[in-house]
């Protein structure tokens, strides 16, 4: 699961959210020394990527890029899945994206000092270029793809994901409903053990 997931999943806790959003550059028992609420994040964050990561229809999505782009499938079938969340936001909420994601924008600048470095450093530019609106379209997820490959130096062609995502659009947006049909409800059931 990429961003929006994550935040979506901490369901209607502000630093859970926050948390959830920046831990991946939170290494080890760093996450001890952050506001319990972003510990809580942080936790359901590493919960998720390790469900994610070991779950049947996750996997059988990767390995439709396995050959192409190797341990780099995860990476964009994440995209890909926040794509659909993106996409088919209507069926998850009742509040617009547009507004969600502008609440959770401003929800990142007033608790900006709570913020580890790398967030801080990766708001202005999500920010500027909405990045999680802009995964409801393909265009989109390129410009994302593409963002990221350029931080691998191009090596990981990540730019050309894109075109797997159109080729099997359908058996990704049906892998990806069912799966998180079943993430929802563990990560719920995380969130309330925490």
């Amino acid at each position: 699961m990429n961003f929006l997931a994550h935040i979506y999943l901490s369901e209607d806790h502000e630093l859970v959210k926050i948390g959830n959003f920046m831990a991946d550059g939170i290494r080890g028992k760093q996450f001890e020394n952050y506001h319990s609420e972003i510990q809580k994040g942080i936790i359901l964050h590493r919960f998720i990527d390790t469900y994610t990561d070991a779950h049947t229809i996750f996997r059988n999505s990767t390995k439709r890029l396995h050959t192409e782009y190797h341990h780099y499938a995860g990476v964009i079938v994440d995209i890909f899945y926040d794509h659909f969340l993106a996409k088919n936001w209507n069926q998850y909420s009742d509040e617009k994206l547009e507004l969600y994601v502008a609440r959770f924008y401003n929800s990142l600048k007033d608790n900006y000092d709570l913020l580890s470095e790398r967030a801080r450093g990766m708001m202005p530019y999500m920010i500027e270029q909405n990045w999680l609106v802009s995964y409801q379209t393909i265009e989109g997820i390129h410009q994302i793809l593409t963002q990221m490959d350029r931080r691998t130096k191009n090596e990981s062609k990540m730019r050309f994901a894109s075109n797997q995502l159109k080729e099997h659009y359908a058996d990704f947006e049906v892998e990806f409903t069912t799966f998180f049909e079943e993430l929802r409800m563990q990560s719920h059931q995380k969130l309330l053990s925490i």
